[in-house]
């Protein structure tokens, strides 16, 4: 039984496949892309660039006996390099590591970045990544102290709250006492006379008055 041949090419154009396979993305790829974009690219790249090494031929260089901790890698082999620029006078050393290679390579990026605050102060890359990195600290710095001000401004103001519950809660006992104090419950029996009883805070006082009820008017 014969079947019709079905086309492809429909679907892989809506999955994007056609786009992807000519070599551009999809706007759904694109707009995906853009959205993992950060700013700490742009950043680097308003740093100045790297600075070039200066030509070998400007450049006396020279293997040492290292010095510090590092075994006897360090302290009795030549591993240590030390470069001096002849045209400045700058002279630089690196044993940052055990390898001669990677010292020689440390050495030369070392004296690239002196010789370029030589020449360009201020406009270095040396100096222009120490001020961005004397900000972050100072940023950082900054966001520490609001962070801990505003914890203690916090505890202060649950510590007063607390004093004053405990201020309104001493009134409102002293309140009570003193109205328990002069309570007084009155009554009478049956000969007339009238009692008064007054409640005291260590015991109770009784006072009994007795009033002479005049019922028959002398003529």
């Amino acid at each position: 039984m014969f079947r019709p041949f079905l086309s492809l090419r429909p679907l892989l154009r809506l999955a994007g496949f056609s786009a992807a396979h000519n070599g551009v993305l999809p706007p759904s790829s694109a707009v995906a892309a853009a959205a993992f974009t950060t700013s700490t690219a742009t950043n680097l790249k308003q740093l100045p660039p790297r600075p070039k090494h200066p030509p070998e031929s400007e450049i006396e260089e020279s293997f040492l006996k290292g010095s510090g901790p590092g075994g006897q890698k360090i302290n009795k082999t030549n591993s240590a390099v030390q470069l001096k620029h002849l045209p400045t006078g700058i002279v630089v050393k690196s044993q940052a590591t055990r390898s001669r290679t990677q010292n020689r390579k440390i050495a030369r990026d070392l004296l690239a970045l002196r010789l370029d605050e030589l020449a360009n102060g201020s406009q270095s890359r040396a100096a222009v990544v120490g001020d961005v990195k004397q900000k972050r600290a100072a940023s950082k710095a900054k966001k520490s102290r609001r962070k801990y001000k505003k914890l203690a401004e916090e505890k202060e103001k649950k510590g007063n709250v607390k004093e004053e519950g405990g201020r309104l809660a001493g009134e409102e006992e002293e309140w009570l006492e003193e109205e328990e104090d002069g309570e007084e419950e009155e009554g009478k029996d049956e000969g007339g006379r009238k009692e008064v009883t007054t409640l005291g805070g260590t015991g109770t006082k009784r006072a009994t008055i007795v009033e002479v009820e005049n019922t028959r008017n002398e003529r």
